[in-house]
């Protein structure tokens, strides 16, 4: 499949997509940032944008008008036609803000089902701001992510542990590399598997069995990776540097750009981490609302295939001077794709 690029309504975009069945049902991945509901316009003005203050003498580079219910009902048609786009495999993650969001939530609920809600995630978009208000200030956004079946790809995101993490989680220390110690045995009791027989002469501890069979207890130990307590209470020795690092959790912190040129530019190492975690090197990645392209950008650089739609001549400029900006090297070929304007095509 070629890349794609697609200008016009993205309802007719989808609807022309649905009709192609090498894509229908193939898609890894959705990523969506669409307007949030806040009843103005967004420009550019001299080549820069700006997402609070608009001037009036600014190209409009899309309008934010639909409010309430009527957005509510915006977005669901649309959702429909993504979940059909999606693979058995598939994830898509929607960007909103606080205001509509947990509106959205019901309504993706009702699209996806409950079951497949994986998480809400907390973006933290900006410093803090000092505007007088009465309530507390905002500096975050969500993301909404679900997944269409209960078998998702999923390639666990690990960041790396800071200084303060490794004084904080590996307090000792052996042969000068930094460690801690976890439990050998879980909660559970088993009755006739390997991980409830006797260890040097132990059992688990009641309603509890060993982590793992007695075997690989005893290699542990002949390894010097079981630390006795004076109490003789064993446990498994961990060391911080054969972790890959710790668990990504659900607040993330990744600004947008100081100086976007395209309305709710977003920050490139978010994209990466969204694409990297819920694709595959060959998936297609699928973002409607495409904007400046900077979703089509990471998933060309991570060796995906992408469909980008807006309805924005302005976005669909930006996008391909992006996508164009993109360097070729001995893994990444230099990007090729087709741009299809759906007016001329009269769909």
């Amino acid at each position: 499949m070629k890349n794609i690029l697609i200008n016009g309504d993205n309802i007719k975009g989808l609807e022309y997509l649905l009709e192609d069945n090498n894509i229908k049902g193939k898609v890894d991945l959705c990523y969506i940032d669409p307007p949030f509901a806040t009843n103005g316009n967004f420009t550019i003005t001299n080549g820069r944008a700006s997402t609070i203050s608009n001037s009036r003498n600014g190209s409009i580079a899309y309008s934010d008008k639909l409010t309430g219910s009527k957005f509510i009902a915006f977005l669901k048609e649309r959702l429909l036609l993504i979940r059909e786009l999606l693979s058995d495999k598939g994830s898509i993650y929607l960007h909103i803000d606080y205001k509509i969001g947990h509106y959205v939530k019901v309504m993706m609920d009702e699209v996806f089902g409950i079951e497949n809600f994986r998480n809400d995630i907390t973006r933290i978009k900006c410093n803090p701001k000092n505007f007088k208000r009465t309530g507390y200030g905002n500096i975050k956004d969500l993301i909404l992510f679900y997944s269409k079946g209960d078998k998702p790809i999923w390639n666990e995101p690990k960041e790396k542990y800071t200084e303060k993490d490794l004084e904080k989680l590996f307090k000792k220390s052996k042969g000068g590399r930094r460690y801690t110690t976890v439990p050998i045995h879980a909660p559970g009791e088993t009755i006739n598997g390997k991980s409830n027989q006797p260890f040097k002469g132990m059992m688990p501890p009641e309603g509890r069995h060993w982590r793992t069979n007695v075997e690989t207890l005893e290699q542990w130990d002949k390894d010097g990776l079981i630390e006795w307590s004076k109490t003789g209470n064993p446990r498994k020795i961990i060391f911080a540097d054969e972790k890959e690092g710790k668990r990504v959790q659900d607040i993330w912190e990744y600004k947008d750009p100081q100086y976007p040129t395209y309305p709710t530019e977003k920050n490139q190492d978010f994209l990466d981490l969204i694409i990297k975690t819920s694709s595959n090197k060959g998936s297609v990645v699928l973002d409607c609302f495409c904007g400046s392209g900077t979703t089509l950008k990471s998933a060309h650089s991570l060796e995906r295939q992408w469909i980008g739609i807006d309805q924005s001549k302005l976005a669909i400029k930006a996008t391909v001077e992006k996508i164009s900006n993109i360097k070729g090297d001995l893994f990444i070929p230099k990007p090729e794709f087709d741009i299809i304007d759906l007016k001329i095509k009269n769909v």
